[in-house]
């Protein structure tokens, strides 16, 4: 009988191995499923401890996994969302680090000239324009370029006074910086020879006559800006939910915001608030010359106070220290080389510019500044190194915005001093513009500096990606494919322009990813694929790693995740 309490000792030995696997699968089972399992994909995760994954896993916005299938698949519950990529590639949400939003998102339904060969190429989009929207009281739109117009750098009234002798006509050139009006608009403005030119804007004149051409520089567009019908709150927020879908088409799940927005803070709100915000903001207010007003800074505090979110942050401030080379309204350290009685001026006063910076920056608001000339350049640095000295701060990624041209002995600073390049790869895209009026308004020397992200990388500096919408698409693919070839989308010129200034696929899209989240303070939970961070992922169509990258603009996304919520498919082909 003893034997008995022996042999089932021995029996539950045995059984221990079995007792244990349902331990083993109630630690699995603790593992919370996902809301999303995206799997079988490539992704490049941007991230350099794992840069290469083939699944994640998200949940409550939050990507809660990266890794192998087999890993990931752990995560997949009943109610989870399964995504076979089909060995697609998967990239972190995109962020357009200087945009215009509700700008361009009102130019989706606005004449488009972008790409328009010549005058009569424009009259033709226009008419065209007209007799599918003759219920509109204005023409509306923009897109034009200087090249256009050639041997004329600026457009003419007369060639819309032919079409459109009695309805008013304003269209803004590409860059924002030049507008065109016919005469009718003139007459509504009532701007005649006898108009002054406005503070840092010019109307621009018959040299024989006085009269206005019909073209505005810079603040001088106002004039007639102001007796245009403004769109209700209806239409904003039409336009608005247009550009966000096209924005998350895309791919993007974050943009900047370099003008235009600010005063439009409660209608983002309002799209939050109905949960229609499927795109982050980061809002900068555009501070206009001449000094810094207790206004603005009561302003730039109440909007921060309230909009302080991963949504919504407002927690930056604009300035625009000089024009565009074309124009010749950007500021350079020497005259221009088509026109030396030109040389750009400064819209600030640089001590003026400098006290703003400092009072700003002493109260951490980051500060971004449109400066295009090598003048303009020089100034910011001038004005953040300052603030540095005076407020004793580090690490506040004030930013330049655009940098086209820049003195050789500026570009070491961006990395010593800190300061983020923000720069546009689309608009090095060397076409007529750019070969024909840009680099022969600088001259070889000034234009062999041109969009120079590549030496301030090697030089220490941070860049960052994006792409003033509307002056160019709001695409990134079509920025990544120049950024890597310097051509057009053609090929030209061979060689490329400044060919030293390219980067690889892996360096352009950390402009647009964890470059861009460094560039607005956010790059512990946005920028890349790793775990904690925010659920922003898109899956595109094809591998840019592995294609002729004259084929990335032609990049299509299939799927937007912002913030762990899916904001766009593609439709089945």
């Amino acid at each position: 009988m003893r034997l008995r309490p022996l042999f089932t000792a021995l029996v539950w030995l045995l059984a221990v191995p079995v007792v244990t696997w349902p331990v083993f699968a109630q630690q699995s089972a603790r593992i919370v499923p996902a809301d999303i399992l995206i799997m079988h994909s490539k992704v490049y995760t941007v991230d350099p401890a794992k840069p290469w994954a083939q699944a994640v896993a998200i949940r409550k916005g939050k990507i809660v996994a990266v890794g192998r299938d087999e890993e990931v698949e752990r995560y997949r519950g009943i109610g989870t969302k399964w995504i076979d990529a089909g060995g697609k590639l998967v990239l972190p949400g995109f962020t357009d680090c200087h945009i215009h939003f509700i700008s361009g998102s009102f130019g989706l339904s606005r004449v488009n000239l972008e790409g328009a060969k010549n005058a009569a190429e424009i009259q033709r989009r226009l008419r065209e324009y007209a007799k599918q929207h003759p219920e509109e009281p204005w023409i509306l739109g923009r897109g034009w370029d200087y090249a256009m117009f050639a041997p004329e750098t600026l457009p003419n009234k007369k060639y819309l006074d032919e079409i459109f002798p009695d309805k008013p006509v304003f269209l803004r050139g590409y860059d924002g910086h030049t507008s065109w009006a016919n005469s009718k608009a003139l007459a509504l403005a009532g701007i005649d020879k006898n108009t002054p030119d406005p503070a840092n804007g010019q109307i621009v004149r018959d040299p024989l006559t006085g009269e206005a051409t019909g073209a505005f520089k810079e603040s001088a567009s106002a004039l007639v800006q102001k007796v245009i019908p403004k769109a209700d709150h209806v239409e904003k927020l039409r336009a608005l939910r247009s550009g966000i879908k096209w924005a998350n088409q895309n791919g993007l799940a974050r943009v900047h915001s370099a003008g235009g927005d600010f005063e439009e803070l409660a209608l983002y709100d309002e799209l939050r608030q109905e949960n229609q915000l499927t795109l982050r903001f980061t809002i900068a207010y555009f501070q206009n010359p001449p000094e810094l007003h207790k206004e603005d800074m009561d302003a730039i505090e109440a909007a921060r106070k309230k909009y302080h979110d991963a949504w919504i942050d407002t927690n930056a401030v604009k300035f625009m220290v000089d024009g565009v080379v074309e124009s010749h309204t950007a500021s350079l350290l020497a005259p221009y080389s088509d026109d030396p009685s030109k040389i750009g001026p400064l819209f600030w006063d640089p001590e003026k510019y400098e006290a703003a910076v400092a009072e700003l920056d002493k109260r951490g608001l980051q500060i971004f500044t449109h400066a295009i000339g090598d003048k303009g350049v020089r100034t910011a640095l001038d004005a953040y190194e300052f603030a540095e000295k005076q407020n004793h701060t580090k690490d506040r990624r004030n930013r330049v915005e655009h940098i086209e041209t820049i003195s050789a002995e500026d570009i070491p600073r961006f990395g010593k001093l800190g300061v983020i390049a923000s720069m546009q790869p689309f608009h090095s895209n060397p076409d007529d513009d750019t070969l024909n009026v840009w680099a022969r308004n600088l001259g070889p020397d000034r234009a062999s500096r041109a969009w120079v992200w590549n030496t301030i990388r090697e030089d220490g500096g941070h860049y960052a990606f994006g792409s003033d919408w509307p002056v160019v698409t709001l695409n990134p693919w079509i920025g990544i494919q120049t950024a890597v070839t310097r051509q057009t989308k053609e090929g030209t010129p061979k060689d490329g322009f400044v060919p030293s200034q390219r980067l690889t696929v892996a360096q352009a899209v950390e402009g647009y990813t964890i470059g861009a989240a460094y560039a607005g303070r956010r790059e512990k939970t946005e920028g890349s694929v790793t775990v904690d961070k925010a659920a922003d992922v898109i899956i595109v169509d094809r591998n840019i790693f592995e294609i002729d990258p004259h084929s990335i603009a032609d990049t299509r996304v299939l799927t937007t995740i912002v913030g762990g919520r899916i904001v766009y498919e593609a439709e089945e082909k």
